[in-house]
């Protein structure tokens, strides 16, 4: 089949590589024109993916248009704050059959709204999949056995998918839960953001162990809200990733708390990870949609006041351990 990839960031990168070895015919774009001319030149992402050369089969191209004009299947690796941006300038170009896979995990602020709902938006007809997991771009490119989630509406694309980037390393499930998916790999970064603050404390097992528990029922909460199946939350692109973000040496969001737990202003500590921190937006993007939707969410909501400034990790903890007794499912019953 014809791929192409829109980011080459780490996760693009190492797709493309995946991709390829299943010996698909792939191009690859991204806004940094600097970006990729070295990937061209080198044959490597060493910005992103250091170590790891590009495979035989994939194509860096100059402009947008020529990426994916043509695709069988068009996948979006872009931050999620420009995934409306970077697929409206795509769509022009796209075949009117060609399948549309997001596979960035976020909640755009602007809106509130999920990939999949911006993407209705757009008013697009082709069909489209979402694709996430417990998903490093360090271990897939490494060939580590990985797992993930191929998430449409619409059965026969979900399976389409599964087939573009399954293989022996490399294993995907479908779903029909678009909205649940999506909710689950947006909202896993703000609590690995909370857990790297935990560790950057010098808290312990105990703490982040009720932080990633309370953190998958906020995930929960907010999906039931959105309309999505509870279900979802319990599997690959719910648990799955909360339990990879929130322990791995290779999450960002994870890296980016640590420091944040160690006293470096947030800021600070965002810049100094050196990429996008998924985590930092979609907790305000997520604050305000539970807010809109009537749904608690106090880890988050807490995550937000220290990233904001307004409060210490400290005080937050303080709060979050000492708010009026509750029944461990209040608001969401199983």
């Amino acid at each position: 089949m014809n791929a192409a990839i829109i980011g080459a960031g780490s996760w693009g990168t190492a797709l493309a590589n995946n991709l390829a070895e299943n010996g698909h015919r792939l191009r690859l774009w991204d806004i940094d024109g600097g970006l990729l001319g070295d990937i061209s030149k080198e044959r490597e992402n060493k910005k992103y993916l250091p170590g790891y050369k590009l495979k035989d089969g994939i194509e860096i191209s100059e402009t947008l248009a020529a990426c994916v004009r043509e695709a069988d299947f068009v996948i979006t690796a872009v931050p999620a704050q420009h995934f409306r941006s970077a697929l409206a300038a795509a769509l022009p170009d796209i075949k009117e059959d060609a399948i549309i896979i997001n596979v960035a995990k976020g909640i755009e602020i602007s809106s509130q709204k999920t990939p999949s709902e911006i993407y209705k938006e757009l008013g697009s007809e082709r069909p489209f999949a979402v694709l996430s997991g417990p998903s490093h771009a360090e271990e897939v490119a490494e060939g580590m056995p990985t797992t993930v989630t191929a998430a449409s509406l619409d059965e026969k694309t979900a399976a389409a998918v599964q087939d573009l980037f399954m293989n022996n390393k490399f294993r995907v499930y479908t779903l029909d839960d678009v909205i649940g998916v999506e909710l689950g790999g947006a909202m896993k970064n703000v609590i690995a953001l909370g857990a790297g603050i935990i560790d950057g404390m010098g808290y312990g097992d105990n703490t982040k162990a009720a932080l990633m528990t309370r953190g998958l029922t906020e995930m929960a909460r907010l999906g039931a809200g959105m309309g999505a199946q509870r279900e979802t939350f319990f599997g690959l692109t719910g648990i799955g990733d909360l339990i990879v973000t929130c322990t791995s040496r290779h999450s960002r969001n994870r890296r980016c708390g640590i420091m944040i737990g160690e006293g470096v202003p947030p800021q600070e500590a965002i810049a100094k990870v050196g990429m996008i921190v998924e985590g930092v937006p979609t907790a305000e993007a997520a604050n305000a949609l539970a807010k809109k939707l009537g749904v608690e969410l106090p880890i988050t909501a807490a995550i937000c006041r220290v990233l904001s400034g307004e409060a210490p990790p400290a005080a937050e903890m303080t709060a979050l351990m000492t708010r009026g007794k509750k029944h461990e499912y209040e608001g969401f019953q199983v």
